[in-house]
Formats: C-alpha cells, structure tokens, sequence
C-alpha cells in the first residue's frame, strides 16, 4: 500500500495519546474486577434455535431467532430445499427481529407421513404454517416468500390479511406471465393428468437439476457452496419423497385461480413490498417480477444479477436492501 498521502499526527499528539491510553490502563487495572459489567453478545452474534413443534399430528420442525417482543420476519423456503436456504439470512435480521423459518411437511426436517395418510397440497401446508404460528402466539409478520414460498404466503395473506405487515418477494409468482417455458411439460401433466407425464417429471429430482438450480444464471459460481445441493438432493432422494415432489408438482396448479384473488390483495391492502429477484433465473425469470408493478404501484424492485437461489450468489448484495425496507416499513 502506498504511504504518500498519509499524514502522520504530530509527536505532541503521539505523546498525548500515549499518556491517555496509559492512564487507561491502569484506571482498568485499578477497578474491581467484579464491578465489570459482562459485555452482552447476543444482539451482535444472534443465536439461531432449532425447534419443532406438532401442528395436526404433523411434528413441524423451524428455526428461530431474534428478541421475542421483536416484529415478526417469516420466512418461507422454496424447492427442492427447506429453511436451509436462509442459514445466513437468519442471523442478518435477528439482531433487530423475531425470526422464523419452518420447514414443509417432506421438506428438511419436518416430518414426511405417508401419501396415503397426508395430502400434499399447498392448502395444507399453508394450514399447517399457519397452526405453527397460532401456536407460537404470532398475529403480525412480514413474509419472504420465495418458490414454493410465494402460494404457501399467499394463502396466509389471503386469510388474514390484517396480520401481514409487510412482503419480501425472491422469485415467488403471483402472476400467469411467470410461468415460462420451464413449466411446459409441468403444464402438461397438469392438463392430461397421466402417469407417462408424471414420470417425465423425475429428471426435476435429479442430481443434475438440482445443481443446475443453484448454479445455472449465477455472475459467481464459486461463491456457492456445494453443499447444497448435497444437502437437498440427501432429502429427495429419501424413499418415498418423489412421489411427494411430484405431487407438489401436480398441485401446483391450484394456485394459478388463486392470482387474481391475491392481485386483488396487493390492490386493497397495499402491504409494503420489496422486490429482490434474480433476473437470470429460468424457473421463475423476471417475467414474474415485473407484473408486480400493476398492483402494488410502490413495490420497491430490484432486479439482481443472479440467478435462482441468489442469496447464495448475492447474499452481501440482497441483505443491505432487505435490512434498510425492514427497517423503514417494519420496525
């Protein structure tokens, strides 16, 4: 590092803070040591909980962090993945926020009953999310709804729209321009229902598109760690998951009728909303981000240059601007 334009303080100062810093020193030698107020850390270095709790039978595993008597910051992970995906997000907010990010039933850790006992469908797991909170004594929150994240959310605004205080969107749809040519051969089990299309959906729990999930339009794949998709593809691969996935599949398409009611949401109630999307991503592209606009004509929107999971490609980007909007429009 050059030294030209360092300026160095005088010898009188030197001499003056050194007489300081000494005088320091020993008025911190002199004091009782049991006077001395334990420094408190948990407002710099959150703490990060992991708890379940049994919601309808169904044991809902979360994690939890942040002041209890703080606002409330849900937190609602997308596919193939569970409240892994914000591990570092959690402790970001929770030095100003009660934060809480569940896992779906047949997602992470959650419990994953069988098909023949438990319906897979966005409705129950938004029924269960919202068991969860009730137990947990939540009323108001902000939502991050991300993926699969996004129906689960907008069943709980749709129901209590007076306890959503704010919305985060990461490639979350709301809107039909969303669903673009990844969802074709989705699109045509939806239609025809058959089991040749439901099995033509297996290649979407493999390895490679897993990887490719995580990977695929990001600026810096060496800033996203393989542990990942180890992590998600660990629990896919778990007998019986599968056919969970490609019933999730399937009933994907019970939230399509749902967009105009959640459209007619954002109109009447207005609730605060940013907008951080990777605009390289092929399941969700920012065809889906930009509908938003239309509706909530104050959403503050960013287009990051990353792809699907961008807080693992952009996190130091994405965090700042999610902690400045919580801190305006939340706290």
């Amino acid at each position: 590092m050059s030294t030209e334009n360092i300026t160095r303080p005088s010898a009188g100062l030197d001499r003056r803070h050194l007489v300081l810093g000494l005088s320091g020193v020993a008025v911190a030698a002199a004091a009782p040591a049991a006077s001395a107020k334990p420094q408190r850390t948990d407002d710099r270095y959150p703490v990060t909980y992991h708890r379940t709790k049994t919601v309808d039978g169904i044991k809902i595993f979360y994690r939890e962090a942040g002041p209890k008597d703080a606002p409330v910051v849900l937190l609602l992970h997308g596919f193939p993945t569970s409240s892994h995906m914000f591990r570092n997000l959690i402790p970001a907010l929770a030095d100003r926020y009660h934060v809480i990010a569940p896992d779906y039933p047949g997602y992470g850790q959650s419990d994953m009953p069988p098909r023949a006992t438990f319906k897979y469908t966005f409705d129950r797991f938004g029924e269960l999310v919202d068991g969860l909170l009730d137990q947990l004594g939540v009323k108001r929150y902000a939502m991050y709804v991300m993926d699969y994240g996004a129906p689960v959310g907008w069943r709980l605004a749709l129901k209590h729209p007076e306890r959503i205080s704010g919305l985060i969107v990461q490639n979350g749809n709301a809107y039909d321009e969303g669903l673009k040519e990844f969802w074709n051969p989705i699109k045509k089990y939806w239609t025809d229902g058959s089991d040749s299309s439901r099995q033509a959906l297996m290649k979407l729990l493999t390895l490679e598109t897993t990887k490719f999930q995580y990977t695929d339009g990001m600026s810096d794949v060496s800033r996203i760690s393989p542990d990942n998709w180890v992590h998600d593809q660990t629990l896919l691969d778990r007998p019986g998951n599968n056919e969970i996935q490609l019933d999730m599949f399937y009933d994907y398409r019970t939230n399509l009728p749902l967009y105009p009611a959640v459209q007619a949401y954002f109109r009447k109630h207005k609730p605060p909303t940013l907008i951080v999307w990777g605009k390289n991503d092929f399941i969700f592209p920012a065809d889906g981000a930009h509908p938003y606009k239309r509706d909530l004509p104050q959403v503050e929107f960013h287009l990051i240059n990353s792809g699907h999971f961008l807080l693992e490609d952009r996190f130091d980007e994405v965090t700042p601007l999610i902690r400045d909007f919580l801190a305006r429009k939340i706290a």
